[in-house]
């Protein structure tokens, strides 16, 4: 098979300005959105327009080269500017650590270039950062394939493909390079409650590349890997401890539980920027909460009473004892895990 690759994000024609796959609005139509400003980069990544770790430290350091030209960002002196922007992006999605690194990573370039070539530096910084999650992706998905045997049926959960990187995706690489090699794959998609990226993206992704998928509401994983009809599971991560403790979507650590029940493998598959080594245990990852209406009344219907307490966490941790194994780019890591200051 040849994947028809989508562009989540990219430059926009003009060039002013970063284009993205609004996935809001996902399946019921492809819409693609210009952002030339900081805010609306913020409220992209916020809003989940834009999401998916490596997808939002793209967008951000994107949206940092697009600070300079933005009569919002407050100051006279450019690092000042660009400090202010980064702290304001920054704050979107705290749980993802890919975010913070790509931010650090255009700082430092904004620190060492001139004034004259300040902007070009910021620009040439954040296309390398998307072509090098492009290169990425397909290590990723070269060393995930490894994992999936011909005939396999894996189990995901949330998105983890080209609509959440700068490439094929993360753990949805693995699978996408495990057809290019002929083996058959079928996909078994949880839904992932509660804005549905498993239903909505993830069910729409396969589709698209002609990967045979199943969609199953979050509940009935367990059920799944019960019958006997679940091969391995592949997910991503938003940031992974030092030990091998992974931060990802809410649900996650559940599914990790119901694997290790019925000796199904649990596999992690990230990219180098999302190994934290400042963080080292799971317990330290501040975990992101969002609006509480996101489960009330998610997509407009009213699913609940108005005024009940809701606990919407954006993730969960996963302890490093019930993963199988974490692909990273540069390797396929075994516990016990030991990440050091080098990203894996």
């Amino acid at each position: 098979m040849e994947l028809s690759p989508i562009a989540a994000i990219r430059w926009s024609d003009d060039e002013h300005g970063v284009r993205v796959l609004d996935q809001r609005f996902l399946p019921a139509a492809e819409v693609y959105r210009d952002l030339h400003a900081v805010d609306e980069i913020c409220d992209a990544i916020s809003t989940l327009a834009v999401r998916g770790a490596p997808a939002i430290g793209i967008a951000g350091a994107m949206g940092l080269a697009l600070a300079l030209d933005d009569p919002d960002v407050a100051g006279n002196d450019p690092l000042a500017r660009l400090e202010q922007a980064a702290a304001q992006i920054r704050g979107t999605r705290p749980t993802a650590v890919n975010l913070g690194w790509a931010l650090d990573r255009m700082l430092v370039v904004a620190r060492s270039a001139g004034a004259r070539k300040l902007a070009r530096a910021l620009r040439d910084e954040a296309t390398r950062i998307l072509e090098e999650d492009r290169a990425m992706c397909r290590r990723l998905g070269e060393l995930g394939a490894e994992l999936i045997a011909d005939g396999a049926r894996v189990l995901t959960h949330c998105n983890t493909g080209a609509l959440a990187t700068g490439g094929i995706g993360t753990a949805l690489a693995a699978v996408y390079v495990a057809a290019e090699q002929g083996k058959r794959v079928h996909v078994y998609a949880d839904e992932t409650r509660p804005l549905l990226q498993g239903s909505r993206l993830t069910a729409w992704e396969l589709e698209r590349a002609r990967i045979p998928v199943t969609l199953l509401v979050d509940g009935a994983a367990a059920a799944l890997m019960g019958a006997g009809l679940v091969d391995a599971c592949f997910v991503g991560a938003d940031r992974i401890a030092t030990n091998g403790d992974v931060a990802n979507k809410v649900g996650t650590y559940g599914l990790a539980i119901v694997a290790r029940r019925h000796d199904v493998p649990f596999y992690v598959v990230a990219p180098g920027s999302t190994f934290d080594p400042g963080t080292c245990r799971g317990e330290d990852i501040v975990i992101e909460e969002r609006a509480a209406d996101e489960v009330r009344r998610g997509f407009g219907a009213a699913t609940a009473p108005d005024d009940v307490d809701v606990f919407n966490p954006a993730f969960d941790v996963t302890p490093a004892e019930l993963i199988t194994a974490i692909v990273s780019d540069r390797a396929i890591h075994r516990p016990p895990y030991a990440f050091g200051q080098a990203a894996a």
